[in-house]
């Protein structure tokens, strides 16, 4: 059995960058779970995509992380709708189908971006516990930023985000697994989100989901997404926002938010394609 896959990086201007992404654009029909798990273990990226089905404006695709499957997110809806679309599968924009549900994209080819359109964030409830959060992440309790409490988002997966007093403390966090995978099992969450200040429109941020076999992600588009409405609701941010990830595990992210009334928000980042080849396997 031959199955093409491509390798792309979003949230990247330029190749070997930003977060690398296997897409397989034409799964075979009947692919069971199992296999697709396999292979996204095989491969050792945050993420594998695998689209079942692409025409017209729409498409539907199951997500997988080396150690489980995710209902959404981010990175993956970006470099998968840049294939699709290049590859003249779809148009655009386009609708994304998953198991979180429907979500509207965009990509722009020549320019080498695609874009998400997040909505419907899910705001949980406050959390004052700062010493053992600031423990999970190898920090002091004064390392959390108190005008802005942590709390969990979600947008058909959840992240806690942790706001910290300043880039520096997002630079030192460690994540300690044996009080953070139980902190985010409680939170029922898939990993922990911190970011920082580092100017009026622009943030320095670090994603930690050891529980779903991702140490720390390079660059994570729904959690960028879940940012923009959590500092909506706060008013702690409107129009435009910079995120920047990656830095700590060589893979320099910007990912670019623009944060609309209602809660909506849009995440874009540029795409390059890396490269593509065949898994092949028995039949």
């Amino acid at each position: 059995m031959r199955i093409p896959f491509r390798i792309v990086d979003v949230f990247t201007d330029r190749p070997l960058a930003g977060n690398q992404l296997c897409v397989v654009p034409d799964a075979p029909a009947g692919m069971e779970a199992s296999l697709m798990q396999a292979l996204a273990r095989e491969i050792g990226f945050s993420e594998t995509t695998f689209v079942s089905e692409a025409a017209g404006d729409r498409y539907a695709m199951r997500i997988f992380t080396p150690g489980s499957e995710m209902p959404f997110a981010g990175h993956p809806t970006l470099g998968t709708v840049f294939v699709l679309a290049s590859e003249s599968r779809i148009t655009s924009p386009a609708t994304q189908v998953v198991p979180a549900g429907e979500f509207r994209v965009e990509a722009n080819v020549e320019a080498g971006r695609a874009r998400l359109l997040v909505e419907g964030v899910e705001l949980g409830p406050e959390l004052h516990d700062d010493d053992r959060i600031a423990r999970s992440i190898g920090l002091d309790a004064g390392d959390v930023d108190g005008s802005l409490r942590p709390r969990t988002v979600s947008t058909g997966n959840a992240h806690l985000i942790v706001a910290l007093r300043d880039a520096d403390a997002v630079v030192r966090s460690a994540p300690d697994n044996t009080t953070l995978v139980p902190l985010l099992r409680e939170l029922d969450a898939g990993g922990i989100y911190l970011f920082a200040w580092t100017g009026k429109a622009e943030v320095k941020a670090r994603m930690f989901a050891p529980d779903i076999g991702v140490m720390e992600d390079p660059a994570t588009g729904s959690a960028a997404g879940q940012l923009g409405g959590y500092l909506g609701d706060a008013g702690a941010a409107d129009g435009h926002l910079l995120i920047r990830q990656g830095t700590e595990v060589e893979r320099p992210s910007e990912l670019h938010l623009e944060i609309l009334p209602g809660g909506q928000v849009w995440v874009e980042g540029g795409v390059a394609v890396v490269g593509r080849g065949t898994f092949e396997l028995p039949d």
